[in-house]
């Protein structure tokens, strides 16, 4: 499948991500960081030493004060940008599917960082030893020269078998060098919950933006009866009836759940997103992730 339209794609071109936190990265990239170098960006000044180099000397300020002042500057970093993709069985569930979506707006998400040059990495969960070459691939993947690869691989991924919300997002938090940017794209329907998970990233310090996606199915079910149902992951097997009359009752409580997921993400300053896998990928990327100033 194409993940993204030319039109989108030019029309992705034109944001760049933004950083609550300025990039701690050491590789050189178009990002501010607190670092002092030699780039445009005026930083600060600092009192001459022996050994500086005369061009820095801001001679306007001597001319005032009679004192020799170093200009100094902010170098640009990257900013490293971990998008955590969800890839069990559940979310080949819906028409569409929960990780066709998925898998556009990894794509959306990491055209706009490629295109500012910062580093992406795709960690999709749970394992799949036969997608070794393509996850790794997709792990440290750094300007837009580098976007057809990137979606290609995006595309050879796919979703199956049971996987830890948990585990891959504390183990992923574990395993970055520096904090950054993180995108989780996951229905959210792990029986263990989300909490730790999302608490190790916040913890190790980036900054989070959590994008819950559900099917069409999950969100208005057109099946009544007595309906057989098979956990997608672990194969356990529930007998129950569902008649008309317990739609509302059955809404209610996924809409509960979704609150309660976006309470505990914005009470810890993550920015949260529901949606269903039939949205507009337009809408998602171009107006909600905007108006959240994801990018800008």
């Amino acid at each position: 499948m194409s993940l993204l339209t030319p039109d989108l794609l030019r029309r992705l071109e034109q944001f760049q991500l933004l950083a609550a936190r300025r990039a701690k990265s050491s590789a050189r990239g178009e990002r501010r960081s607190r670092a002092r170098g030699q780039s445009v960006e005026f930083a600060d000044f600092r009192t001459y030493t022996h050994g500086d180099d005369f061009r820095y000397l801001d001679w306007n300020l001597y001319g005032r004060l009679e004192r020799l002042f170093i200009k100094l500057y902010e170098e640009e970093r990257e900013l490293p940008v971990r998008i955590f993709l969800d890839a069990s069985e559940s979310m080949a569930f819906g028409e569409p599917r929960k990780f066709d979506f998925a898998r556009q707006v990894a794509a959306g998400v990491g055209y706009v960082a490629l295109c500012g040059f910062d580093r992406v990495s795709v960690i999709p969960f749970p394992e799949h030893p036969d997608e070794t070459v393509y996850r790794g691939a997709l792990r440290a993947v750094r300007g837009r020269k580098s976007s057809l690869t990137f979606f290609q691989n995006l595309n050879r991924l796919k979703a199956e078998g049971a996987a830890s919300f948990n585990d891959a997002l504390r183990r992923g938090a574990l395993e970055a060098r520096q904090a950054g940017v993180a995108v989780v794209l996951s229905d959210f329907l792990d029986p263990a919950g989300y909490e730790s998970g999302l608490s190790a990233l916040v913890g190790r310090g980036f900054q989070v933006n959590a994008v819950q996606i559900l099917s069409p199915e999950e969100l208005n079910p057109g099946a009544y009866g007595d309906l057989r149902l098979v956990d997608a992951e672990t194969g356990s097997v529930q007998e129950v009836t569902f008649g008309k009359f317990r739609l509302k009752s059955y809404q209610q409580a996924v809409a509960n759940y979704c609150q309660r997921l976006k309470e505990y993400c914005t009470a810890r300053g993550m920015h949260f997103f529901s949606v269903s896998s039939e949205t507009k990928l337009e809408d998602l990327l171009l107006k909600q992730l905007r108006q959240a100033e994801l990018w800008a």
